[in-house]
């Protein structure tokens, strides 16, 4: 009996600790945005010199969409490159994560400087009632750390986005809209010839490439295990985007992904000495060659610069002359 009741229990203790495992892997979606909810349009990192009509317009934006919107009170604050001192910084993100009625968290704009803040920044009340954090580019650095904790976030324009003209962000604002409300979120967009073609299927997470590798070797290096990679980059050399893929590859980032998306890979630096290869071709002998890639995804930093839920399941179908994204609906 003894025997029988052992070969019987142990299948049954194994599909339970495997569900446990993948319910504990479940990406936490903090609650959508409704009328009458507040927006917290707080500066993490670079200096806000000269923007306050772009704030305003940020906030009239916000406004327009039935919003309520607060700014951080040191968000036009000016300490060298930073908007604010660490800890002025530190104090208005913070704020915003514990005042209750504020429901997403909008950084003005990247620049650098959010790593400074990051480990000083106190999650508690967040866990127990999460809101959206809303960012590109050097706001990857609270991506990373969010989604590692198993949280959700928003990966999209910020209110410097609408300095570019009208006409070109039409998308990257209803991308973005869509999103924070929760209407369907998916994206056709013309296949590159560089694409590895294929179907995947699994969340999607990422950021600005130079930010993912300043968080090797930290509690917020992301966790990318049977995940879909996304990437983006701008200002820098061809041989120091391989440089940064590389320090991935070698620390195992690329091990088990199911995939990789590209977004913007903008303003690439000339070096006197030619790399030899196209930027798409550089990236291709780097990451694994049995997976699906998708290149041109128009998110990053461009006009067009479409929204993504990081840590939300996706659905791409990379095809010879479309490919298509498109995000479950929670």
């Amino acid at each position: 009996m003894a025997i029988i009741y052992r070969k019987t229990l142990l299948p049954l203790m194994l599909l339970y600790f495997v569900s446990f495992v993948s319910a504990q892997e479940k990406f936490i979606k903090p609650p959508y945005l409704k009328t009458g909810d507040t927006v917290a349009i707080v500066a993490p990192a670079g200096i806000l010199k000269n923007r306050e009509e772009t704030i305003e317009k940020a906030k009239s934006v916000l406004i327009s969409w039935g919003l309520n919107v607060v700014l951080g009170k040191n968000v036009f604050n000016q300490n060298n490159h930073f908007a604010g001192t660490d800890e002025e910084r530190l104090q208005d993100f913070q704020e915003a994560l514990d005042i209750p009625t504020v429901k997403a968290i909008w950084a003005a704009r990247g620049g650098y400087g959010s790593v400074r803040i990051l480990d000083n920044i106190n999650l508690s009340k967040f866990k127990k009632k999460p809101k959206w954090i809303v960012g590109y580019s050097d706001i990857t650095a609270f991506h990373n750390h969010v989604n590692n904790l198993g949280f959700e976030t928003l990966h999209a324009m910020m209110p410097t986005s609408l300095e570019e003209k009208p006409e070109e962000i039409v998308e990257t604002m209803a991308s973005f809209k869509n999103a924070l409300f929760g209407e369907k979120l998916s994206y056709e967009i013309p296949s590159s010839t560089y694409n590895r073609n294929g179907k995947i299927s699994g969340e999607i997470v990422g950021g600005n490439l130079s930010i993912l590798m300043s968080m090797l070797g930290s509690k917020s290096q992301l966790k990318t295990d049977g995940k879909i990679l996304f990437i983006e980059e701008i200002g820098e050399y061809e041989y120091a985007i391989d440089r940064m893929l590389q320090s991935l590859k070698r620390a195992g980032y690329f091990n088990n992904l199911k995939g990789v998306v590209l977004g913007n890979f903008s303003k690439i630096r000339k070096n006197p000495t030619s790399w030899g290869s196209t930027i798409e071709e550089l990236i291709l002998a780097v990451l694994p060659k049995e997976i699906p890639i998708l290149f041109d995804f128009p998110a990053g930093h461009e006009a067009d610069n479409r929204a993504l839920f990081f840590g939300r399941k996706v659905e791409i179908h990379i095809q010879k002359d479309t490919s298509t994204v498109i995000f479950h609906q929670k």
